[in-house]
């Protein structure tokens, strides 16, 4: 036998014994068998680099060298399901199903792992990248990490599609996530919160070494390809699960609502008894047919919904009441509490969200509160056990006047319930919180920047606001902190590349109260330029579609602000975007303005997302309802008979699809 075909052997006698191991939880060697192996095949590969190979099973073990993370645009979005918390909200979705389709379906449900998303790609049968999340449209190249995770197989096995991603959760076990922060607690360093959070941070860890110690687990629960073998979610699962992935077992197919109840039910008492977090249900459209008429809204898609658990409660004691300013000023009281056991981790301190909250719980110090976890995740104190409260009890809570950063006076506009710093300018928490958002991914997306860098800026009087950040030099960081010559190189290139970020994003960055990542992008539609939208009268903004007039006013402050126009002034001498570039309309027409129309139907040549932005592109308004005002119905198959007629009652036009093309075209 040749060195190669020695090393090819080793090479898929390890894979396969990895999967039989922690896929199939069925090994057929011993782990010193395995490890023996393991070790031989390290050596080969050490003293024969020619015959290297990127998915060999040596690359479980990780390597000590540090590499940074590029950005990576997902060929599918990466959409957040919608999130339902009763058995009624469930219903609705299903009838919302039933109606849109008006043809039966099935429904997959599965276990919602309260982990960190992953999205994996394999070509001829290998891993070829492993991408996070990250904003939807752009993530992380994790593929090194990933590889380390011995539940994800690098080469596949059986008759598998040529190209395809697949995309899971990766998860920490409770077992390794309560040993590593009895780990942490030795050392005595900050522990991790929950499981989750344990999971991300060790997927972004730059040594992959250290990610393969932390024995990391992955379920995953989705495929996208253009040749997948079944057109059923649940039959390509099964499928993937003899190419050798990790499937989870509890996943199931059903034809009722009644099902879906039963399903819910069964698993809200069994999940405590799985050795991963789970927080939920996601109940999917079974067909791949059915999924793509259903479409998606901006956020989520329609033929998906996430049921959650509702939360465990616990009874601890309120000790002290501290204040938390945000970066729009709004001030988030905090109850620090004895610490308890919830959901799986100790909680410390919980959100009392607000004044209100507080005068309606009648909380005093020393209090016997019950903390739940709302989502499972962030700590809330919904009651008082009133019964506990003895001759000692402290004094009662009051909402804080002042800020406790700054001392400004605080404020609460009409119909809100928080109180605000308006001290937006001065307040080091809101400094350093409008900084914090405009560096963001979703916003200029400066790679290297995080909240502790910034915080370490702002403490050196380095920066002051955001335009400072254009003024920064490598020299100027170089020697700080944990910094070094490389990262202070990487974070001067992240601002200077944030300069060809587009006008929209730009906007959104400025961080100016109300205008979301939506709104932004109406708003760079419609103004050419920043100097005409702080020109914008009230009429001209609330023109806008989705701009009302609690929006317009809050832009119309913004720039009545000289701070926040000399901000504006000198991002854009730092050569910042604030100005729309012709192509970022190109391919829109006014050939739909002012008529509104709505979509209803299965269709053939596009999905109803695709023909919601053929319609906005062509200067329509999708709407979804039908009255007077609809202008016409693009209408598919199976349009709902209600709808029809509706629609002829009131003398409304219904175009086919054909149609619809050709007038647009």
């Amino acid at each position: 036998m040749t060195v190669k075909e020695k090393i090819d052997q080793l090479r898929t006698d390890l894979h396969r014994h990895n999967y039989n191991y922690y896929v199939l939880n069925a090994p057929e060697i011993s782990d010193k068998e395995f490890d023996d192996r393991m070790r031989e095949l390290q050596e080969l590969e050490k003293e024969y680099p020619e015959y290297q190979d990127e998915n060999s099973p040596t690359m479980r073990v990780g390597s000590d060298l540090n590499k940074n993370f590029t950005q990576v645009t997902h060929k599918y979005p990466m959409l957040s399901l919608g999130n339902t918390y009763s058995e009624s909200e469930v219903a609705d979705f299903y009838e919302r199903v039933k109606k849109s389709l008006n043809e039966d379906f099935e429904i997959c449900c599965e276990l919602k792992y309260d982990g960190t998303s992953i999205s994996l790609t394999y070509e001829n049968g290998k891993l070829v990248r492993a991408v996070t999340r990250g904003d939807g449209e752009k993530g992380d190249d994790v593929t090194d990490n990933v590889k380390t995770i011995r539940t994800i197989p690098l080469v596949l096995h059986g008759d598998y599609p040529e190209l395809f991603e697949i995309r899971g959760e990766i998860l920490m076990p409770w077992e390794v996530f309560e040993e590593l922060n009895r780990e942490k607690e030795a050392r005595e360093e900050p522990l991790f919160a929950n499981p989750r959070n344990a999971a991300s941070g060790t997927l972004k860890l730059q040594n992959s070494a250290v990610v393969a110690s932390r024995k990391l687990d992955a379920y995953l629960y989705y495929l996208l390809g253009e040749e997948l073998p079944c057109d059923g979610h649940y039959e390509n699962l099964q499928a993937a699960a003899g190419w050798g992935f990790k499937i989870s077992e509890h996943a199931k197919k059903v034809h009722s609502i009644e099902e879906v109840f039963e399903y819910i039910r069964y698993w809200d008492t069994e999940r405590k008894n799985l050795p991963v977090a789970t927080d939920g249900i996601v109940l999917k459209v079974n067909s791949l047919r059915q999924q793509k008429n259903l479409g998606f809204t901006t956020k989520s898609p329609r033929w998906a919904i996430a049921y959650k658990f509702q939360a465990e409660r616990a009874l601890t004691r309120l000790n002290k009441v501290t204040y938390q300013v945000g970066r729009t000023g709004a001030v988030t009281p905090v109850a620090n509490l004895d610490p308890v056991q919830l959901s799986g981790t100790i909680v410390r301190r919980a959100s009392l969200h607000n004044a209100d909250i507080i005068e309606g719980l009648d909380l005093h110090i020393g209090d016997m509160v019950y903390v739940e976890k709302g989502g499972e995740i962030i700590p809330k104190i919904t009651g008082v056990d009133k019964d506990a409260r003895g001759m000692l009890i402290g004094e009662k809570v009051k909402f804080i006047t002042h800020c406790p950063e700054c001392g400004s006076k605080l404020i609460r506009y009409e119909g809100e319930a928080a109180h605000y710093c308006p001290n937006e300018t001065v307040c080091p928490p809101q400094i350093k919180g409008k900084i914090e958002h405009f560096i963001s991914r979703k916003a200029m997306d400066i790679e290297g920047l995080g909240p502790e860098t910034v915080d370490m800026f702002y403490r050196l009087g380095l920066i002051e606001n955001t335009a400072d950040l254009y003024r920064l030099t490598t020299d100027d960081i170089r020697n700080l902190d944990r910094m070094g010559e490389k990262s202070a190189e990487n974070i001067i290139k992240g601002i200077g590349a944030s300069k060809e970020v587009p006008f929209e994003r730009v906007l959104f960055a400025l961080g100016i109260r109300f205008v979301g990542e939506t709104v932004a992008k109406k708003i760079a539609k419609s103004f050419k330029d920043i100097e005409e939208l702080e020109n914008a009268d009230l009429d001209k903004l609330v023109s806008i579609d989705e701009i009302g007039e609690k929006i317009a006013q809050s832009i119309l402050a913004y720039f009545a602000n000289p701070l926040n126009r000399e901000l504006v002034e000198r991002l854009k001498a730092n050569g910042l975007q604030l100005y729309r570039k012709e192509e970022d309309l190109s391919g829109y027409t006014d050939k739909l303005a002012g008529q509104s129309v709505v979509i209803s139907g299965v269709f053939a040549h596009h999905s109803r997302d695709e023909y919601k932005e053929l319609i906005e592109k062509n200067g329509g308004k999708n709407v979804g309802s039908i009255s007077a005002k609809t202008s016409f119905i693009l209408a598919g198959e199976n349009m709902g008979p209600a709808k029809l007629e509706k629609a002829r009652k009131l003398g409304i036009k219904i175009m086919s699809e054909d149609e619809f093309l050709a007038l647009i075209s």
